[in-house]
């Protein structure tokens, strides 16, 4: 993109996470605006309206997020999102070695007012949108006191008010199963998906990378209380931790079925600049290349512990594994069965589904391989958990979903072409 706009002569103001970290490998960029834009975009576009900007901009300061303003909503066609992001948080009390949260918005979360959360949410209703919004939080508990006190009841009331025009999904530590009230809370808010980054069962590996909320926890055990409080469970999963045994795989594999996780995001550990994990591997003198930023790609960028090769057939299995029809069918009925949901939750009915119905049954249920799984699937649903009918039809969709990506990827990433990306 930056050759291309180059070669038309237009200039470029670049920022976000991968610049911010990443500048010096982008010395084409004319303007780059680093760090949060709350505070760094008003300086350059005051020095650019005077014909006066300077390349580089950024701040060790942290952003006044309460200050953020509401997205300008009309900029976009609301029927193209099949969801919406908002925002009521910033940073992580956590430091997990990998990760470049900390780096990035620090380790203190600073939020916004529940009055600014309603006029966000009331914005977007206004622009026309009914469906899913994410809360796009490092971790939205991380302020606990406040949103049970402040936000949630408000996000409560409004709900009410509006006839449940949303349903809420975020991102969230698996402490989270342990406050049974906050769960009640955000299901009553409309929350019905949380992410959690569970990473790794093999307790070695958590403490290596510093996972301490993960660790002396049965975390089967906080997965089912989760999804029995009425929140399903989208799960992120690491191989390739130094302290990996060559058993990860298998033991990756068990406890994803077990805990029917449907939506398991697992990838290879990448080490991503900045971060403590980074920093150490650089003094090891085990760094190979820059990374991506994407974990799925079947490559890492420093040398493992482990035989590479091992390392990525092993990573291979658990996903041809996870997301095999016969396997990705177990995992949702064991999804099903654990989950309950809550008693109003509300079904909003659009005409599209019914499109999006029948074309499962005829590429799932009549075309593809998984017919068997899909049948089975939607005539056990009917009788056992009817209310969850709709759920099951969606699973079914994104699990042909994530096997054509995994299909994709496999074919593009062969062996040979990792290993000629590293060497």
């Amino acid at each position: 993109m930056i050759r291309r706009c180059k070669n038309a002569g237009v200039r470029i103001v670049a920022g976000g996470p991968l610049f911010t970290t990443e500048y010096e490998s982008y010395s084409e960029v004319d303007y780059l605006v680093l760090n949060e834009a709350e505070i760094t975009l008003p300086r350059f576009l005051e020095d650019f309206g005077k014909g006066d900007a300077g390349h580089f901009y950024t701040t060790d300061q942290w952003a006044d997020i309460r200050k953020t303003p509401l997205p300008l909503w009309g900029l976009v066609n609301m029927k193209y999102y099949a969801s919406i992001n908002i925002q009521y948080s910033r940073g992580c009390p956590f430091n997990c070695e990998f990760c470049d949260i900390t780096l990035l918005c620090g380790r203190t979360p600073r939020t916004k007012d529940k009055d600014q959360i309603i006029s966000e949410i009331e914005s977007v209703y206004t622009a026309g949108f009914k469906g899913q919004v994410f809360f796009v939080d490092d971790n939205f508990i991380g302020n606990k006191k406040k949103l049970k006190e402040e936000v949630l009841p408000a996000i409560i009331e409004w709900m009410e008010k509006r006839k449940h025009p949303f349903t809420f999904n975020t991102q969230v530590s698996i402490e989270l199963s342990d406050h049974k009230d906050l769960m009640e809370m955000m299901v009553s808010a409309g929350f019905d998906v949380v992410f959690v980054g569970i990473e790794t069962p093999h307790e070695q590996s958590l403490i290596e990378c510093n996972k301490f909320q993960n660790k002396n926890r049965d975390l089967l055990a906080s997965v089912r209380k989760i999804q029995k409080s009425g929140l399903e469970v989208q799960g992120g999963f690491i191989v390739g931790f130094d302290s990996d045994p060559l058993t990860i795989f298998d033991t990756q594999i068990r406890f994803i079925q077990t805990s029917g996780v449907v939506t398991a995001m697992v990838g290879i550990l990448i080490a991503l600049p900045g971060t403590q994990l980074y920093e150490r591997l650089r003094k090891e003198q085990r760094l190979l290349k820059e990374t991506s930023g994407n974990n799925t790609d079947f490559a890492t960028n420093f040398i493992p512990r482990m035989d590479y090769d091992v390392l990525v057939n092993g990573y291979r299995k658990v996903l041809s594994t996870l997301y095999s029809p016969r396997h990705y069918y177990e995992r949702v009925r064991t999804f099903l069965r654990e989950y309950i949901p809550p008693r109003k939750k509300l079904f909003h009915f659009r005409f599209n589904y019914i499109a999006a119905f029948i074309r499962s049954i005829i590429v799932l249920g009549i075309i593809g391989k998984e017919r068997f799984h899909y049948w089975r699937l939607l005539f056990w649903t009917i009788f056992s958990r009817p209310r969850l009918f709709p759920q099951a039809i969606t699973l079914a969709i994104y699990g042909f979903h994530f096997r054509k990506i995994f299909e994709k990827q496999g074919r593009i990433y062969s062996k040979d072409t990792l290993f000629n990306s590293l060497f």
